[in-house]
C-alpha cells in the first residue's frame, strides 16, 4: 500500500516537476505572498493578439506576445489500430513519460453512438471514453496516440492521481436502456493508467451520480468529487487502500459545520473561512437511480448545496473547486478547500460575464497560479487567476475552419475551452477546444506573469 509520503512525492513529480515543487510548497505556506505583491503589476501577460498555429498556419488562438502554440489531436486524426480520434474533447491531464516525452489522457464527452474502439470497452452502445497521446515537448509533436477507454458516456472531466493515472468521470446516470439503448448503467468513475489502457471497470463505491471532475490529496489519497447539477454536492471518497481505488471505500458529502443545509449559490462573502464536516452516503450506487439519488442522502444530513460544480484540482496544499454558475451574477465562483484545516472559503466570485464567464475546467500551475477554462456565451477564453484573487485573460478562441484539417468546417469561436493541464516541467500548457475537437500545446515566457 503506497504511503501518504510516497503518494505526495509521486504527485509532485508527475504534475509539478521537482523544481516546480519547491515553488509550489512555498506558495502553499503563503510565504510567497510578498513576492507576488511585488509582481502584481505584471500578473497579466499583456493584451491578446492573433497567433498562427505552427501545425496549420491558421490563427486559431489569440495569445499574449511571446507565446507560441501547436495544434494536434484533431477530431478524425488516426489512432492506433485503424480507428480515429472521436470528438467533444474535454478534461485532460499530463503525465511524465521517458526523456522529453509526456502522455496526455483526454476525455471525450460523447453521449450517443457506438463505442469508437473495440477495446477496452465498457458498453458497446456508449460513445464516450478517453484517448491517450504521447507528445514530445522538445519537438512539439505527437509520437503516438491510442484509444485508452471506450464505451462510456458523457466523459466530461476527471483528474490525475498521484500514482500515475487519470480518473475519467461520466456526467450522466442513464442506462441500461434509454435514448441510446445503453447496455450498462452509467454515472461512474473509471481509472485509466497513463502508460496503457483502462480495464473498463467502474468504481461503484465512488458513487453513481452526474459526475464532473475529481482531485486527489497526495497527503492522504482521498479523492474529491464534483457534481454538475443545478443543485450540486461536493464529495470525498476515502479509499480502503490509498492508491488502490478498486479496493472500495467510503463516500461522504461536505456540510458546513455552523450552517446546516447551507445554500452557497448566492450571497457568499469571499475570503471567509468556515469549518466543515462530512456526512456519510450510505448508498453510493443506488438502484433505482435518479439524478439526485446520491445528493439527497447527504442533504438529509445537512450537507451544503452548490451551483453546478465542475472543475477541481489539487495545488498549493489546497483543493480548488469551480461552481460554473454560482454567485450573485451567476457567472461563476472559485472555492478553496483546505484539507489539513477542514475548512472552506470562497476564493473568487465573478462580478459578470465580461470578467469571467462560467468557468469550467481548472488546473494549478507549477508556479502556483490557477488556469480557468470558460464555457459561457459568445467567444470563450482561458483566464489566469492568482491566489490573491486577481484575474486576467490568457487565450481566446478564434477557431474558424474551411475544411483545412480532416474536412472540418464552421465557425467554432463560441466553443468552450476544456482540459487545461501543464507538462510536468511547467513549460507547456495544454488545453482543448471542444468543438470541433482540437488540442493545443502553448509555450512561452511564463515567468513574465503569474501563471
Amino acid at each position: 500500500m503506497p504511503s501518504s509520503l510516497l503518494l505526495r512525492r509521486q504527485f509532485l513529480a508527475l504534475n509539478c516537476g521537482l523544481a516546480g515543487a519547491a515553488t509550489l510548497g512555498s506558495l502553499a505556506c503563503r510565504n510567497g505572498a510578498e513576492g507576488e505583491a511585488k509582481r502584481r503589476d505584471q500578473a497579466s501577460y499583456g493584451p491578446l493578439q492573433p497567433a498562427k498555429d505552427e501545425a496549420t498556419g491558421l490563427p486559431l488562438l489569440h495569445l499574449p506576445a511571446g507565446f507560441r502554440y501547436v495544434s494536434f489531436g484533431w477530431t478524425g486524426d488516426p489512432l492506433r489500430g485503424g480507428v480515429h480520434t472521436p470528438g467533444a474533447h474535454d478534461g485532460m491531464a499530463a503525465f511524465a513519460s521517458s526523456g522529453s516525452r509526456i502522455r496526455l489522457v483526454r476525455n471525450h464527452e460523447l453521449k450517443t453512438g457506438k463505442a469508437f474502439a473495440a477495446d477496452p470497452v465498457y458498453d458497446r452502445n456508449g460513445g464516450g471514453g478517453t484517448t491517450t497521446i504521447e507528445f514530445d515537448t522538445e519537438s512539439g509533436s505527437v509520437i503516438d496516440a491510442w484509444a485508452s477507454l471506450a464505451g462510456t458516456a458523457v466523459n466530461c472531466a476527471g483528474g490525475p492521481t498521484p500514482w500515475g493515472s487519470w480518473l475519467s468521470c461520466e456526467e450522466t446516470v442513464l442506462g441500461p436502456g434509454g435514448e441510446n439503448a445503453y447496455g450498462m448503467p452509467h454515472g461512474y468513475v473509471f481509472e485509466v493508467p497513463a502508460d496503457g489502457s483502462a480495464t473498463a471497470e467502474p468504481y461503484r463505491a465512488m458513487g453513481r451520480f452526474v459526475h464532473e471532475a475529481v482531485s486527489v490529496d497526495p497527503e492522504t489519497g482521498i479523492v474529491y468529487e464534483t457534481e454538475d447539477r443545478g443543485q450540486a454536492g461536493f464529495y470525498r471518497f476515502i479509499p480502503a487502500e490509498p492508491g488502490r481505488l478498486a479496493s472500495g471505500g467510503n463516500l461522504e458529502m461536505l456540510a458546513l459545520e455552523h450552517r446546516a443545509g447551507a445554500d452557497t449559490r448566492k450571497g457568499q462573502t469571499p475570503g471567509t473561512w468556515e469549518p466543515v464536516r462530512w456526512v456519510p452516503i450510505s448508498e453510493p450506487d443506488p438502484n433505482p437511480i435518479e439524478d439526485d439519488s446520491v445528493r439527497a442522502q447527504g442533504v438529509r444530513e445537512g450537507a451544503a448545496t452548490f451551483g453546478r460544480l465542475e472543475g477541481t484540482w489539487h495545488g498549493n496544499g489546497r483543493i480548488y473547486i469551480v461552481s460554473t454558475n454560482g454567485g450573485d451574477a451567476e457567472s461563476g465562483q472559485i472555492w478553496e478547500y483546505d484539507p489539513a484545516g477542514e475548512r472552506l472559503a470562497l476564493l473568487y466570485e465573478s462580478p459578470g460575464a465580461e470578467v469571467l464567464d462560467m468557468p469550467d475546467n481548472i488546473c494549478v500551475s507549477p508556479r502556483g497560479g490557477l488556469v480557468l477554462c470558460e464555457d459561457g456565451e459568445g467567444e470563450d477564453q482561458v483566464r489566469g487567476l492568482t491566489t490573491s484573487g486577481e484575474i486576467f485573460p490568457f487565450a481566446k478562441n478564434n477557431v474558424v475552419l474551411g475544411g483545412e484539417r480532416n474536412g472540418l468546417e464552421g465557425d467554432f469561436r463560441d466553443s468552450e475551452f476544456a482540459g487545461a493541464t501543464f507538462s510536468p516541467d511547467g513549460r507547456w500548457l495544454f488545453f482543448n477546444v471542444q468543438r470541433p475537437g482540437i488540442s493545443f500545446a502553448v509555450t512561452g515566457p511564463w515567468e513574465a506573469g503569474l501563471i
